[in-house]
């Protein structure tokens, strides 16, 4: 998470303490950040922008696997191997023999 919005949320956090408390302001400021540095440190975050590019890279993927499937039955179709109504092959080792 950015310095940014860990100030914000730390000021929020601040602005929420009673008015008595407020002469603490540095000491609860600087309390409040290393709480929510240390506990959101251990979230397993990732940014906004790797979450958009992964996204793009799925879709993406996904794209090409349709374009693949759409391929592969026009090719099934076009050889006549329908997967769901095509016999299996036969072997030449049969149980009889």
């Amino acid at each position: 998470m950015s310095p940014f919005r860990i100030d914000d949320l730390a000021r929020r956090l601040f602005e929420s303490v009673p008015p008595a408390l407020r002469s603490v302001q540095h000491d609860l400021e600087s309390n409040f950040r290393a709480v929510l540095r240390a506990n959101l440190g251990r979230l397993d975050l990732v940014t906004r922008d790797e979450f958009d590019a992964q996204t793009k890279v799925l879709e993406r993927t996904r794209a090409r696997l349709e374009a693949l499937e759409a391929r592969l039955r026009a090719l099934e179709e076009r050889e006549g191997l329908n997967t769901e109504s095509s016999p299996p092959p036969e072997s030449g080792d049969s149980p009889g023999n």
